[in-house]
């Protein structure tokens, strides 16, 4: 069985991306605008910046969330509304708007999620990808207390699937955003 707690293990890694017929820097003006993440996003409902000057490397947004009890109903995670805290660590306009989600301590981990924007004929290719190396501090304490091993391979598998469908189904969300302007 995978160590999912263990140095250099990818536990979660999906992208999805669109053509958008918008130029870079007006998808990168929206996307770095995580206030407005209630109109594309499949979790999260908007939120505040708390630290830093927004959208700027260093900045910290905490972000408004709401799970229903549909996805992988059976995993013993967050359903409702909950709070998260990530820090920009990339943010490069036009280009690329990366971010991690912090612990409880306002520590980096490895859940990392990002934007990413490349010019072509047109408009924009519009890139959104999640990678979650090492278990986050909420993940972690799952794994401990509610799942054997079968039960974290499943998890696993079930839930990368459900992060697949909430990248793309936000990819197109944000195309729709952006085109209707």
């Amino acid at each position: 069985m995978t160590d999912y707690t263990r140095e250099g293990v990818t536990t979660f890694d999906v992208r999805a991306e669109t053509f958008v017929a918008v130029p870079p820097d007006k998808v990168y003006d929206t996307v770095s605008d995580l206030a407005r993440s209630a109109e594309w996003s499949v979790e999260c409902r908007g939120g505040t910046w708390v630290r830093g000057v927004p959208r700027e490397v260093g900045s910290v947004f905490r972000g408004d969330n709401e799970r229903s009890a549909e996805p992988v109903a059976w995993a013993p995670v967050v359903r409702g509304s909950w709070r998260t805290e990530a820090e920009v660590v990339e943010a490069v306009p036009g280009k690329v708007f990366r971010w991690v989600v912090l612990d409880s301590a306002r520590k980096r981990q490895e859940s990392t999620w990002s934007f990413e924007i490349e010019a072509v004929a047109g408009g924009s290719l519009l890139t959104h990808h999640y990678r979650l190396g090492r278990l986050t501090e909420g993940l972690a304490k799952i794994f401990s207390a509610g799942l054997d091993e079968g039960g974290r391979e499943r998890f696993v598998r079930e839930w990368n699937a459900k992060l697949a469908a909430d990248v793309r189904a936000t990819v197109e969300h944000l195309k729709y955003v952006l085109e209707k302007g």
